[in-house]
């Protein structure tokens, strides 16, 4: 045998053929990093940017309450001081002796930044701070328009130094004429000191767009504009404005000083004042690049793995030919061998599918004759009680009433009709079709069935079903057959408790919930509880296929049958089932 693969020139091109591969794969990447970072730059920035906008407007939102929260609590003082005796009687005797001492008492509990007590004429008769005791504001404006008016008013007053106060003023009278003036200074500054600790620049301008409350004390008595050109970016804007500036910076909703910050503003609900925030965007690419850091680190490990790769397969490229053609022919051989393998294998599976399939229907044939006997239990005992009322009522010459019994025995007898009806569709694939249910009159449906039952046992029902319609989409036959064997075996679990009881509540929420609790000494293997044939009955009382026929119902409808031990004593199931949509019964 000649060595052919030497001088194949097929051979001799591979050294070639996969550098060029490699060369090829090492492009691919790169234009696949490049799209990566590109793609993962737009979204995480727009992704990244709407969180920062979104914490924002939450954080002028919280402001502004807050804002307003601290001037609504502060207006209703001037009208209680103004009705206050103590101060009324000082201002009638001229004696103020303990007027600003009272005032001082009331100063910390109000958590207002001072109060002030003035007489008609505008002096300072009494004051939480001492220091303003026989100052005169005759021509303030709280002054002025507090003796104008029967109401509470707040002014936002501009003194000397330029310090804006937040003043409600109101008139005290006493029998029909003005003796006095009280005045509350509201402390708005304390939200600037709060505001001063975050790394946004918060304003808060009046209707006219004057700056009242700035965390740069530059910009108060200003209008925005005027406030950046006097100090721009100062303080804390400067923070604002220390933004990464290359190829991914994020969109800007304004700029300052070449930078980018994000302007928002939110109307405050008190005499056309608004709030705007400037918050930096700095977070923002700190995030973004930290991402696009672990992509260039995973994309360059993806590279030096394409090397090394490279070099060791170029390696073992002379070991793998030279074994290639003993491995082609042992392969060849053990093919062989399979295919006849193969052949035999699928004559054994034609047979075993054969016996598989019959096993399979005498199986489907023996749970189906014992689903028809469990099913056909509970309205074979009905009809026994209802016989033997009706015999009773008979013999007592009360055929009327014998007749409602028997009209209850027809009654089921069609149930046991449409029983044995679903219980064939078990065999053939698919169902009836469904139709909107009202659960609460299958509720009422399942009891009057176990009535006879419930009335010898004595057992205590406690009811609670919705006054307005609770619809589902399903069979009612199967629903009540659920129903049924919830409450049969809430009756059977409760055969050793004294006092027996059991409690059916329906709810409505996104689903239709129903739940079956019951007093007895609960569940003690509940991850089998559901099996086919699994029963803690005596033998005999059950073959306990129930609740297994009846999880399979709630399935095929679409909902979920679930079972638990009570919180001290009983078990409860609980069947949850989509609620109908309107639309769909509508078209339907």
């Amino acid at each position: 045998m000649t060595d052919d693969t030497a001088h194949d020139p097929k051979t001799a091109r591979r050294p070639v053929l996969a550098a060029w591969l490699t060369r090829l794969a090492l492009l691919l990447i790169v234009v696949i990093a490049g799209v990566t970072m590109y793609v993962t730059n737009s979204f995480l920035t727009d992704r990244f940017t709407a969180n920062t906008r979104n914490r924002a407007e939450l954080r002028l939102a919280l402001y502004s309450g807050n804002l307003v929260s601290e001037l609504r609590r502060n207006a209703i003082v001037p009208q209680l001081l103004a009705k206050d005796p103590a101060l009324i009687g000082a201002l009638n005797s001229s004696d103020f002796s303990k007027s600003t001492a009272r005032l001082i008492s009331f100063v910390d509990e109000i958590g207002a930044a001072s109060l002030l007590l003035l007489d008609e004429t505008g002096r300072t008769v009494a004051a939480t701070d001492r220091t303003r005791l026989g100052a005169n504001y005759r021509n303030s404006e709280f002054f002025v328009n507090a003796q104008r008016s029967n109401v509470t008013l707040f002014t936002l007053a501009v003194d000397e130094a330029g310090v804006h106060r937040f003043v409600y003023s109101r008139k005290v009278e006493n029998l029909g004429g003005t003796i006095g003036v009280i005045a509350v200074e509201v402390d708005l500054r304390k939200f600037e000191r709060t505001w001063a600790g975050i790394s946004d620049a918060v304003f808060v301008t009046d209707s006219e767009g004057t700056v009242i409350l700035s965390t740069e004390p530059r910009w108060r008595g200003l209008t925005e504009e005027e406030a950046l050109e006097r100090q721009p970016a100062q303080g804390a804007i400067e923070r604002a404005l220390q933004v990464t500036n290359d190829w991914t910076q994020a969109p800007a909703d304004a700029y300052f000083a070449g930078e980018a910050v994000m302007r928002m503003s939110s109307r405050v609900p008190f005499r056309g004042w608004t709030m705007t925030s400037y918050t930096t965007y700095a977070s923002v690419r700190e995030k973004v690049n930290a991402v696009l850091a672990l992509e260039v680190m995973g994309f360059a490990i993806l590279i030096a793995l394409v090397f090394y790769l490279s070099s060791r397969k170029s390696a073992l490229r002379m070991a793998l030919v030279q074994r290639e053609s003993v491995e082609l022919r042992a392969l060849n051989s053990r093919l062989q061998r399979e295919i006849a393998e193969r052949e035999r294998m699928q004559l054994s599976l034609e047979v075993a599918e054969q016996s598989l399939a019959q096993s399979s229907k005498l199986a489907a044939l023996g749970e189906m004759s014992a689903a028809v006997s469990h099913e056909l239990n509970q309205p074979l005992a009905a009809m026994r009680t209802y016989l033997a009322g009706a015999r009773l009522l008979v013999s007592r010459n009360r055929p009327e009433e014998a007749l409602s019994s028997f009209q209850r025995i027809d009654d089921l007898i069609s149930r046991m009709g449409a029983i044995t009806k679903q219980l064939k569709s078990y065999a053939r694939k698919g169902g009836d079709e469904f139709r909107p249910v009202n659960m609460g009159d299958s509720v009422l449906s399942a009891l009057s069935m176990m009535e006879p039952q419930l009335r010898q046992r004595k057992v205590k029902i406690s009811k609670i079903v919705p006054d307005q319609p609770v619809r589902v989409m399903g069979d009612q036959v199967r629903i009540e057959q659920v129903m049924i064997n919830l409450l049969r075996n809430a009756l059977d679990a409760t055969e050793s408790v004294s006092d027996p009881e059991i409690e059916i509540l329906l709810a409505v929420g996104e689903t239709a919930t129903l739940t079956v609790r019951d007093n007895g000494p609960g569940i003690k293997d509940l991850d089998n509880l559901f099996e086919p044939f699994f029963t803690t009955k005596a033998p005999g009382d059950g073959v306990g296929l129930g609740l297994a026929i009846s999880s399979g119902i709630i399935s095929d409808l679409g909902g979920r049958l679930t079972a638990r031990n009570g919180q001290s004593v009983g078990a409860v199931f609980e069947v949850q089932l989509p609620i109908l949509n309107e639309d769909i019964e509508a078209a339907e």
